[in-house]
């Protein structure tokens, strides 16, 4: 019989370390490998349930304890209460008890108030009375002492006012009597003006009639000249009209025997022939003539008019002459070139651009004479006949800015010449900037050379003080040889130089 080895697993759970056999023993005591923490969780369990369970049993202890404590409290406050509850009852009792007395001495005494105000009214209305007795009776007195005073001046004042009615009809008869008088004189004055007056508007009347006489003779006169003046312009528009329609015929006739180039030719020629008429006298200081010279963007006009006054250049315009035959397929318009000719105007810097034109012949806005062209700056469309006359009305315009013109360009030439002085000062300070520049760069290279060569030359000086120290140790060496530290460890040459000395 031997004892086994084991150890605990769990509480209920115990595993052998080793083969047993039949008859062998297991010693608990003996027993090292127990699980302490099962035991320890086991007492830990039996603790903490004893723990609560104390505390539970505390926690009732408590709460009955407080519930004691809480009813005895109650019981006090309900004690000490029912004490006050029995004080507040008998204050009560004895305030109605005071109550009562008081209200049976009020009662008494409001009895005794009311009887004596009673006889107190009772005595003032009896001196009220007396006092309104007396009151009525001397109203009674002084009423019947104002009635006889009031009839007494009541037949005063009806003795005044009649009195004053004698006096006012007295003034009323002599006033009467000077309006019979003024009247009287009055209408006398007055038959005599009619009667004047009516002489004079007799006389006006017939002086007018006179006149109106004159004035229907010369009326019928007027009108028998206007009749007969009216007849000649009658005659003359008849006569001006078929010299019109004449030309017309004639045009139409000149135009359909032109080919398109002499079409456009001709109304150039008929600008240049009308302004070559008055150019002496009229525009002496003017320049017009064909616009020969491509722009940049090989675009011309037809002409160009520049006037002048004292060099001054105060008006420019471009012409532009368009025409076309009456039989052309397609009809051009003349907003066709509007944009052509405002860049053209542009190009060569003119300040009003003109288109001569003859095109939509039929055209209301244009046949009525000048018109402006909206959306271009200075662009105006003419009939050839208003040629020029529209050169005059923008000549004339122009004249009253030269006096602005002239200062502009004075002004302009001073801006020029300071611009100019500007310029120079300008070129000046770049050129002397350069100049100076170079010359101190050069000035620079010259120092840094020197520097360079006052660097050379100090290391020649170096060297050369170099060779100097090597020269002066040289030396020393040279003049500490001799034949006694030549021959120092050196037998042979000792040897030798004994030698030579005895020979």
């Amino acid at each position: 019989m031997a004892k086994v080895k084991f150890h605990i697993a769990s509480q209920t759970e115990l595993v052998l370390d080793q083969e047993a056999q039949v008859g062998d023993v297991i010693d608990l005591t003996d027993e090292q490998n127990i699980d302490t923490s099962i035991v320890n969780g086991k007492i830990a369990d039996i603790l903490e349930e004893k723990v609560a369970q104390a505390r539970e049993e505390w926690l009732a202890q408590q709460a009955k304890q407080a519930a004691a404590e809480l009813e005895n409290q109650l019981q006090a406050q309900k004690q000490t209460m029912q004490a006050q509850v029995n004080e507040k009852a008998q204050k009560i009792v004895a305030l109605e008890t005071t109550l009562a007395h008081v209200k049976e001495q009020n009662t008494a005494e409001l009895q005794s108030q009311l009887v004596k105000k009673d006889l107190d009214i009772q005595d003032t209305i009896a001196k009220k009375e007396a006092e309104i007795a007396q009151l009525e009776a001397k109203i009674d007195a002084v009423k019947e002492q104002n009635a006889a005073e009031l009839q007494s001046q009541l037949v005063k004042k009806d003795l005044d006012i009649q009195d004053t009615i004698a006096k006012k009809e007295a003034e009323i008869a002599q006033l009467q009597a000077k309006i019979d008088a003024v009247k009287q004189q009055g209408q006398a004055e007055l038959e005599t003006a009619l009667v004047k007056k009516d002489a004079d508007v007799q006389s006006e009347l017939a002086t007018r009639d006179q006149k109106l006489t004159e004035l229907t003779s010369q009326l019928a006169l007027k009108e028998q000249k206007q009749q007969l003046e009216l007849a000649s312009v009658q005659n003359q528009f008849e006569a001006q009209l078929k010299t019109a329609q004449e030309q017309v015929e004639f045009y139409k006739d000149f135009k359909a025997r032109q080919s398109t180039k002499e079409i456009g030719e001709s109304l150039e020629q008929y600008a240049m022939t009308e302004f070559n008429k008055i150019r002496s006298y009229a525009f002496p200081n003017a320049y017009f003539e064909k616009d020969n010279t491509l722009s940049e963007t090989n675009s011309k006009g037809d002409f160009i008019f520049r006037d002048y006054q004292d060099d001054l250049e105060f008006i420019s315009i471009m012409f532009d002459m368009k025409n076309e035959a009456d039989t052309t397929a397609t009809k051009h318009k003349n907003a066709d070139f509007f944009k052509e000719l405002d860049k053209d105007r542009r190009e060569k810097n003119t300040e009003y651009a003109v288109l001569v034109s003859m095109l939509e012949a039929d055209s209301d806005l244009y046949n009525t004479g000048i018109v402006q062209v909206p959306n271009y700056e200075k662009m105006y469309v003419i009939r050839p006949q208003f040629f020029i006359q529209f050169i005059g009305v923008l000549r004339n315009a122009a004249l009253n800015t030269v006096a602005y013109k002239q200062e502009l360009a004075q002004v302009r030439e001073q801006n020029i010449d300071i611009t100019h002085f500007e310029s120079d000062l300008t070129n000046f300070k770049t050129a002397f900037g350069k100049n100076y520049q170079s010359a101190a760069t050069n000035f620079k290279k010259a120092i840094d050379e020197i520097d360079k060569s006052i660097a050379r030359m100090e290391a020649v000086k170096k060297a050369l003080t170099t060779s100097e120290n090597q020269l002066r140790l040289a030396n020393n060496k040279l003049e500490d040889v001799s034949v006694k530290k030549l021959t120092k460890n050196n037998p042979t040459m000792k040897a030798k130089f004994d030698a030579t000395l005895e020979e």
